[in-house]
Order: structure tokens, then sequence, then C-alpha cells
């Protein structure tokens, strides 16, 4: 189906939090190719440069969350104004959204943020260094409509500092890996939120390894190995859920 096949013209919604115009911008472009949409059905909020504007969830399609430099399990003094500010509004909404189970889908950040409203315990005993780890399907996810259809096991780019160390009951699991047991989640039928990037190929994530290089993901000295971590193995299946997401929800 392309983008002119879409149902309805009720845009799509991305939230961003990344300041530096390299990695956010490669980060839109990312998107708009996996998920098939044209720029102006998903239109972009970066929340970094300005507060969130008022977002009526009667007039999109869904909320689409990017991956963020922001922790939440991090101590609120070390957290900046506006990463304050932004897990603010970002809770306001996550809360809307949950409550009328809106169609959400939130790749990396979307587990901090989900995962804080539900009052989740979120911690660095599964954090994974950038690289590509196999995830494994539940037998959940291989019932739900946004991963059915794919691999039961696939390649999937990870890197992140925090994750869910203990999923409420009241989520449900849609897939795992060894190193992290909460891989995508469900809340309802249609709030979603992956711990690894649908968005990313592997040029994406070797821009986001550069630009972070001094952000604590990897030693000084790792540079090369993060490198050629992320090219350990080919990464095609976990882009599908954008364009899935998409397609279910347009309207």
């Amino acid at each position: 189906m392309s983008s002119t096949d879409l149902p309805g013209d009720r845009p799509f919604v991305l939230l961003a939090t990344r300041a530096e115009d390299g990695p956010a911008d490669e980060e839109y472009a990312l998107f708009l190719r996996y998920t098939g949409l044209p720029p102006e059905r998903l239109r972009r909020v970066r929340l970094e440069r300005e507060p969130m504007p008022a977002i009526d969830l009667d007039a999109v399609s869904g909320v689409l969350v990017g991956g963020s430099p922001f922790n939440a399990s991090d101590p609120l003094e070390r957290k900046s104004a506006v990463q304050r500010r932004v897990e603010a509004e970002m809770a306001q909404l996550v809360a809307e959204v949950v409550e009328r189970d809106a169609p959400f889908l939130g790749a990396c950040y979307g587990v901090g943020t989900l995962g804080t409203h539900l009052g989740a315990p979120i911690d660095g005993t599964y954090a994974e260094p950038i690289s590509v780890v196999e995830v494994s399907l539940t037998d959940a996810g291989r019932d739900d409509p946004l991963t059915a259809g794919m691999p039961a096991t696939f390649s999937a780019f990870v890197g992140h500092k925090e994750a869910i160390s203990a999923l409420p009951p009241s989520a449900t699991l849609l897939a795992s890996s060894p190193t992290c047991p909460v891989q995508m989640f469900r809340l309802g039928r249609n709030v979603y939120a992956t711990q690894f990037h649908p968005e990313l190929d592997v040029d994406g994530i070797v821009t986001r390894i550069h630009a972070y290089a001094g952000y604590g993901y990897f030693g000084a000295d790792e540079l090369d190995l993060t490198l050629a971590a992320v090219r350990r193995a080919p990464v095609t299946a976990p882009s599908r859920l954008l364009r899935t997401f998409v397609e279910r929800y347009a309207r």
C-alpha cells in the first residue's frame, strides 16, 4: 500500500527530543521512509526546542515517539530543565493516550514514558550496549496484529542505559531478548512501546554512534568495536512495525 492508498487524511505525530540537527533530521527521514508517510502526514514536534503543542487525539491518526538522550531513571537533580519539562508534558499526554487507548508507538524512549506511567521499575539492570541483538516474540507477540507475520526471532538495533526490570501485569509482553526481558509490550489494544529501535538502519545507527560518542554509551576506546557490533548481522524485520502501525491506524 502506497501513501496515496492510505485511508483518511489525519496526520500522525512524531514526538522527538534530539537536540543535534544531524541525528534529529535523520531520525525524521527514517520514520518517513519506514512508515511510508509523506511529510504532510507525519508532523514532527521537536520537544527539546519548544513546549509540546496541544495534541487533539481525535484529529490525528496516532502518535509516534522517537528515541531520546533522556533517561527517566536519572536523579531529578541531574535532569535539565528541558528534560523535566518534556517528562511532564509526556506524562500528561501518555495518561490521556492510555485512558483513551489511542494509537501510540514509542521507540526506546516510549518504554521510559509508558513505564513511568505504569509505575514500573526502570533502572540499569537490563541496559544494553549499542549493538544488534536477537529479539524473540512471545506467544502474545505472535498473535498481536502489529507483530503478527514477523519472524519468531529477528535481529534489532539496541542501545540504552535503562530498561523496565519488571513489567506490571496490566501490560502484555510481546517480545523479549536474553539480555533485556522487556523488548516490546502493549497496553490495552492500541498502545505500544519497543525497547529496540524499529526506525533504524545501519547508516542511521552509525550516525548516532558518532553523535553520542561522549554520552556514556560506550568507552572512549570502544568506537571501532561499537561500529563493528552494529554490522554483525543484517537488521530488516523491525521496520515492518512502523508500516504496519500506519496501515492499521491511518484514518
